[in-house]
């Protein structure tokens, strides 16, 4: 079981293999210095070459590049070549080095003995030593090159990183995608599916007043009814293959205006396509997104190099919304049979309350007609 506008630069070259934008085991194109313009999606590539070389690209495009409205510092950066180097492109390795090195020894009972440690978290040898198992095998887990843990082993080391029980579900989602990975090669890439069926269109429909739309398994937004594109402001001038949850998340400034716990959507949305990209990275459009996200958002990188994967807690949820002001509204969202991973999701509110009347407003396809946050504290 699986818990549950952009970058593109007009001339590229190819990054290597163990890039800092890889984390997922995906190389990124990056624009000649000067010389990148952005107009749309990178798409993932492959290269050769060494760690030192790829650290000069990446400072050079981070110092020299002027065409990203947002820049991630090259020490991030470098961070994430080496956890993609070290774990030898295993998302089970990358799982495992980047826990471990959250971890203290006193969080685990363990004296945290004399000198100076050379990196962060325990040692190899002391997690494996808490896990039971050997230094040599839990060393070759990590790099990649041990790709059958049994369940016993996993659940060992679930143990030894204090995994909770959802963490460490997916843990066990890892090792079983890596026993895969090394008995058959990967797919090839194929376009995303975005196809919405009438039927569910149709659903849309009926939902109103209720904002309701359809989700990939990468968070782009297939479909929704009119109060869904109000309720989130600012996609409305949006075009239809570039709207994403994620996207919208962390490029477009209402984001962190709209929604009252900012923070925490976007822990659970960046832990949603971190799982996703340890389990099943050949997802299309999946890498697309990552490289993306990673030239244009900072704050998305740090997020992703923290490698949480707690899913978002049950209850409401709070906008502030530009037209209407503040509504608070239940949610929900559930997979779609007969679909590629698609999900519903769905706000609500009681009717004849103030929050259903703010839902009737923003289900208007009459734009002009909405309430001044305003105007309703005269009211």
């Amino acid at each position: 079981m699986r818990p549950n506008p952009a970058a593109v630069v007009s001339r590229t070259h190819d990054v290597p293999a163990s890039n800092p934008m890889r984390s997922t085991g995906y190389a990124v194109r990056l624009p000649r210095a000067g010389r990148g313009s952005l107009h749309g999606f990178p798409r993932p590539l492959t290269g050769r070459g060494s760690a030192p070389d790829l650290t000069r690209s990446a400072q050079r495009f981070v110092t020299d590049s002027t065409t990203l409205s947002h820049q991630t510092s090259p020490a991030i950066l470098e961070h994430m070549a080496r956890e993609q180097q070290s774990a030898g492109g295993s998302g089970l390795g990358i799982f495992l080095r980047t826990r471990r090195a959250q971890l203290t020894p006193e969080d685990v009972g363990l004296a945290a003995g004399a000198g100076l440690r050379r990196s962060p978290g325990l040692r190899r040898e002391e997690l494996a030593t808490l896990a039971g198992i050997s230094i040599d095998y839990y060393a070759r887990l990590e790099r990649g090159q041990e790709t059958n843990p049994s369940p016993a082993v996993v659940d060992a080391l679930a143990r030894a990183l204090l995994l909770d029980a959802h963490t460490h579900e997916h843990l066990h989602d890892l090792a079983e995608r890596a026993d895969r990975r090394a008995a058959s090669p990967a797919p090839p890439a194929t376009a995303p599916e975005r196809t919405v069926r009438p039927d569910i269109r149709q659903m849309l429909e009926s939902l109103r007043p209720n904002p309701a739309y359809v989700i990939s398994p990468t968070m782009d937004i297939l479909a929704g009814n009119p109060g869904s594109v109000r309720l989130f402001a600012g996609t409305e001038d949006w075009p239809a293959e570039k709207l994403n949850a994620l996207r919208y998340l962390f490029l477009d400034p209402h984001a962190p205006k709209l929604f009252a716990d900012w923070d925490e959507q976007v822990r659970t949305c960046v832990g949603r396509i971190r799982a996703l990209a340890g389990t099943e990275p050949d997802t299309p459009g999946l890498a697309r997104l990552i490289d993306e996200l990673t030239l244009e958002s900072p704050q998305f990188v740090r997020r992703w190099t923290d490698y949480d994967v707690q899913p978002h807690p049950r209850g409401d949820k709070t906008f502030h919304h530009p037209e209407v002001g503040v509504l608070t509204l239940g949610y929900q969202s559930m997979q779609l049979d007969g679909t590629p991973g698609h999900r519903l999701v769905v706000f609500f509110a009681e009717p004849g309350t103030p929050e259903h009347d703010k839902l009737l407003l923003l289900d208007r396809t009459d734009t002009e007609t909405s309430m001044d946050p305003a105007e309703e504290k005269r009211t």
